[in-house]
């Protein structure tokens, strides 16, 4: 203990004035009421839900480079499409238009082609007409000694004459067909060549050939198995066999096909002689 401490102090104390208590009274005062505010506040602020807000980054002039050309090459992408799916359409019409034009060209050649038919058809039977006017007048005269000499000569037919014969004639019935040669159907031409060939005798294949194949020979001197023709000799459109008795074997159209027939029906305009 120090030494001066049982000795009293001499110091007055101090008077606390009334106005310095209430002075002291009113900031301490002050002071909790600023505390209980703040605490208030804190417990409000934490009652209060906190709502956080995130910042999107700002775009960058590169990056908006980058979006602006990804939009163009979309845009470019669809209009490529568009246009491809335009040039599809286009080839796939102009295919079916071509494949009309296609059909339209046929139907135009074929009908062509049925209307040069008809008309060498009715070139040929116009010249056949003529052909049988001329010699309608030659055919009466000599049909009497025509027919004698057939009677004749059919009774006599022998050897090759008798072969050809009897061949043309196990064709009548037998269908026409142009370009034919057997053994079920015939142009008359081919029926001819094939009943030749059986005695060994090769003619040229068509009618114009055939008809100067041999020795040019009368219609009043005929003998079994002469080729008769229709038309001039080296140009002539139709044969046939001459089978005696005034009858002749030939392949003459599609609608009677092989037939016999007297030369009558049909006169001709030569024969020639290979036999």
């Amino acid at each position: 203990m120090s030494h001066t401490a049982h000795i009293r102090s001499h110091r007055k104390p101090r008077s606390r004035t009334a106005s310095t208590i209430a002075m002291r009274a009113g900031v301490a005062g002050g002071i909790l009421s600023t505390v209980a505010v703040a605490g208030a506040s804190a417990a409000a602020n934490a009652a209060e839900p906190v709502t956080q807000t995130l910042e999107l980054p700002t775009l960058t002039a590169d990056l908006s480079a980058q979006v602006a050309q990804s939009a163009e090459a979309t845009q470019l992408a669809a209009a490529n499409y568009q246009l491809q799916a335009e040039r599809d359409a286009a080839a796939a019409a102009a295919a079916k238009e071509a494949a009309k034009d296609l059909a339209a060209a046929k139907k135009a050649e074929a009908r062509k082609k049925a209307a040069e038919e008809a008309r060498q058809a009715a070139a040929e039977r116009a010249s056949r007409d003529s052909q049988r006017t001329t010699l309608a007048a030659a055919a009466d005269t000599g049909s009497s000694s025509v027919s004698t000499s057939a009677s004749t000569s059919a009774s006599t037919a022998t050897g090759s004459a008798a072969a050809v014969i009897d061949f043309v004639r196990a064709q009548v019935g037998d269908a026409y067909v142009s370009g034919g040669t057997g053994p079920n159907s015939w142009d008359c031409s081919g029926l001819v060549q094939a009943a030749f060939r059986q005695v060994g005798i090769d003619l040229p294949r068509v009618s114009q050939d055939q008809s100067t194949a041999g020795t040019q020979v009368s219609l009043d001197n005929l003998q079994p198995g002469d080729i008769l023709y229709w038309g001039g000799a080296g140009s002539a459109y139709h044969v046939a066999v001459y089978v005696g008795g005034g009858m002749f074997v030939g392949a003459q159209n599609p609608s009677t096909g092989v037939v016999e027939k007297p030369l009558s029906y049909d006169p001709p305009s030569g024969a020639v002689r290979v036999l």
